[in-house]
Formats: C-alpha cells, sequence, structure tokens
C-alpha cells in the first residue's frame, strides 16, 4: 500500500491507495511517526483502498488502539461499501467513525475538543487543589537517553500537578514522574502530560514551570491522591 500525509492545522489526513494487509505494516509506522510528533488527530482516507483482509483489519485495529493510548482520535472517510460491510461483520462500525465528506469530519475533530474541553473543566470541578512544595523527578518517558531531571510541586490534584522546574518540557510532552507523598513510604510514579508551560511575562513568579496532567492513571493511583489532597487541605483548614 501506498500512504500520502497531508497536514490540515493539527489534523493529518491520510490517502491510502491499494491494500490493507500483512504487508502494511507501513500504516501502523505513519501513525506512529505522527504520533510521536504530536500529530494525535488522523483522518485516513479510504477512497483509492481496493481491499481489507483479515490481518488487514488487525493492522487498523492496532494503529488505532495505539491512537487512543495518545489521547487522540482516528475517523475514516470515502470508505467503499464493500470495505464498510467488512466492518461491520466484525462490529468495527460501531467503532470507527466514518464520514463521507472530508470537510464534515475534519470538523467533527473540533467539535470533539469543544466538548473534551468542557469535560475537563467539568473534571476540574471535581478534585480539589493542594498548595503545597514537595520535591519531584521527571524524565521524558519514551527517550531511552532521557536525564532525570528535578523540580518541585507547586500544587497537586487527583488529575495533575504544576511543577516549578529549570527547564520546563514541550506542550504534549509525556513524562515519567517520581514524588513522595509523606507519610506514605516509598516513591508514587505517574506518567504525565505537559498541557501548559508558563510564560515569563505572565507568570513571573512561577516560571520556569509547568502544568502537567496525570496520563493513563489507575483508580487506585487516583484514589491515594484524593486520600492525600483532602487529609492536607484539611490539616491546613484547622490551622487557619
Amino acid at each position: 500500500m501506498n500512504i500520502v500525509p497531508r497536514q490540515n492545522g493539527d489534523i493529518v489526513i491520510l490517502y491510502l491507495k491499494g491494500d490493507i494487509d500483512i504487508n502494511s505494516s507501513i500504516f501502523i509506522e505513519t501513525v506512529g511517526y505522527h504520533l510521536e510528533n504530536g500529530i494525535v488527530d488522523i483522518l485516513c482516507d479510504f477512497a483509492e483502498v481496493d481491499l481489507v483482509d483479515y490481518t488487514g483489519l488487525s493492522v487498523l485495529a492496532i494503529a488505532y488502539k495505539n491512537v487512543l493510548n495518545h489521547h487522540g482520535r482516528m475517523k475514516f472517510i470515502n470508505v467503499p461499501i464493500h470495505i464498510k460491510n467488512i466492518f461491520s461483520m466484525v462490529c468495527l462500525d460501531t467503532v470507527f467513525e466514518i464520514y463521507d465528506d472530508e470537510a464534515v469530519a475534519l470538523g467533527s475533530f473540533k467539535e470533539d475538543r469543544v466538548i473534551a474541553e468542557i469535560k475537563k473543566k467539568q473534571l476540574r470541578r471535581r478534585f480539589k487543589r493542594l498548595p503545597l512544595s514537595i520535591p519531584v523527578k521527571f524524565k521524558l518517558k519514551h527517550v531511552k537517553e532521557a536525564k532525570l531531571q528535578k523540580g518541585k510541586a507547586f500544587n497537586l490534584s487527583a488529575i495533575g500537578a504544576y511543577i516549578l522546574c529549570d527547564k520546563a518540557h514541550a506542550l504534549g510532552d509525556i513524562l515519567a514522574l517520581q514524588m513522595s507523598l509523606m507519610p506514605k513510604p516509598g516513591l508514587m510514579e505517574l506518567d504525565a502530560k505537559v498541557v501548559w508551560v508558563a510564560k515569563r511575562e505572565l507568570m513571573p513568579q512561577l516560571y520556569p514551570g509547568m502544568g502537567v496532567e496525570f496520563y493513563n492513571i489507575n483508580s487506585m493511583v487516583q484514589s491515594t491522591l484524593i486520600q492525600y489532597v483532602e487529609r492536607n487541605l484539611s490539616s491546613q483548614e484547622a490551622k487557619e
């Protein structure tokens, strides 16, 4: 198969041609390349796809799952009817978002972002934020030779933290984060995504620093964070 990518803002459109089968690992590699470079919204154009066999379905599923793991979206346009029927046979038509028009599909990504932002704001209101100053260590998660950096968590909630550090990472970077929540023994290890970076002219007292959102956090770890935040907030309020 052949793939021709075209970027539209922060969305990449992949124009696919040929068969999607056992020889289509290039599709997984192409999707992975864009994800690693911060493009997590992907639109696949099937107008010139002739065939998707059983192995090809696995290729699509692997790439699709990789996009979800990066908190992105993969959608499809111009899917021929015989391929739609194959998707239907294995229930992928209930998983994949399929559109007939490129402009409508591109617009749906923007709508998704608006909805996600609303949900994120609602989520933030559910969790209290604790002002504090505790040491943290972090490094880029997917870089083998990444050096461990030191910083301080300026505040903490069950979904994220603000970290003061010598040098902030770029938006979208995934970090491996370590911190100790005393008196609980040991280190808590979390994956975190950089979602905003302080600007000196706007927040000189918090510069350099970055806001991170905990990434793929499990319920047990989140429960530990909630208990820590609530316990320390209660202690601070009692002192006041």
